[in-house]
């Protein structure tokens, strides 16, 4: 059965691919890691975001019923023909002036997610976090991507869910059972889940034994990422408040590193803020090394990306760093 599915996935893929060009799904169909693979194979065989037979390639791996939810645009698209129409008109529009490099992806085998930032020869610019699951025949079934926001409000952003939440009351607290997960997607979901419940202060306090010494914790609200795990309780401590309910949606199954979506749900507000965490641990303690959060801007397109990537079409933003320049 493996072998024949081999055999599907390269004549599958004779049909998008010139025969001297491997179908990306071959040289995953056998590993343990399969979704990461498979996105490793699109960016380095094929540049899968930047050209356009690099779109074709990743539509040739795609289910016929795929939704992409590509957090800039206002509604997800659905289908392969759309979601490869999609891509190729992001093609269009970077007019050639620059890639999508791949940063970390993590190492899942139904789905993985993974960092990016669009790049020149020269300069780096937009960055963002991408979720992509596959379906029982190894096809990308689903894709949630989130840009960073290029307007970072900062505290800004804490004055403002509390304005929002404003006469709210704690829910009664849960116990919760004292774990100590070493698998990232175990982990993740120990946090985001058994200890959601808990009062903060006690989960706060449990949590950091799983953050590592040199913990770096990027939230794209801020312009800067905070480093230490003092720093990291200080900043989940200054978002604890009654009133916010936080519900994970989608995990991949990394081991290593984790990506998950996610929705903060503000009161009795109806619309809820979708967002995207990813996750990496240390390979020796398997404590958390790395964080970055992003969360969807409210409005689609958000102006200001709109004209950063009409303007700088190869960075999407005003003013891009040196290529390499970045530590997160």
């Amino acid at each position: 059965m493996v072998r024949l599915i081999v055999l599907l996935g390269i004549a599958c893929g004779a049909v998008a691919f010139v025969p001297t060009t491997p179908s990306p799904r071959a040289s995953w169909a056998l590993s343990a890691s399969r979704a990461r693979d498979l996105i490793q194979s699109l960016f380095e065989e094929h540049n899968c975001f930047s050209t356009e037979a690099g779109v074709r390639a990743f539509g040739d791996v795609c289910a016929y019923n795929v939704v992409y939810e590509d957090r800039f645009e206002a509604q997800p698209l659905q289908g392969k023909t759309a979601v490869v129409q999609h891509l190729l008109q992001r093609v269009t529009q970077k007019q050639g002036k620059g890639t999508i490099r791949l940063d970390k992806i993590t190492d899942g085998d139904q789905a993985c997610g993974f960092l990016w930032t669009w790049v020149t020869p020269q300069e780096e610019g937009l960055r963002g976090t991408t979720l992509v699951q596959l379906n029982e025949k190894g096809e990308i079934e689903y894709v949630s991507e989130f840009p960073e926001p290029l307007y970072k409000p900062g505290d800004a952003t804490k004055d403002l869910l509390k304005a929002l939440t404003a006469g709210e009351t704690w829910k009664p607290f849960q116990p919760f059972e004292e774990k100590n997960p070493t698998i990232a997607c175990e982990l993740v979901k120990y946090l985001f889940e058994d200890l959601q419940a808990a009062d903060p202060k006690l989960a706060q306090q449990y949590m950091m034994r799983f953050w590592s010494d040199n913990v770096v914790y990027h939230d794209f609200n801020f312009e800067e990422p905070l480093r230490g795990p003092q720093k990291v309780l200080e900043f989940t401590q200054d978002f604890s408040f009654p009133g916010i309910t936080f519900r994970p949606l989608r995990y991949d199954d990394g081991r290593d590193l984790a990506c998950f979506t996610w929705e903060v749900i503000l009161g009795d507000i109806p619309d809820s803020i979708k967002g995207i965490s990813f996750y990496e641990l240390d390979p020796e303690t398997r404590k958390i090394v790395y964080v970055r959060d992003i969360a969807e801007s409210a409005i689609k397109p958000p102006i200001l990306g709109k004209l950063a990537r009409q303007l700088r079409p190869g960075l999407g933003v005003f003013r891009g760093v040196p290529l390499g320049s970045r530590r997160t």
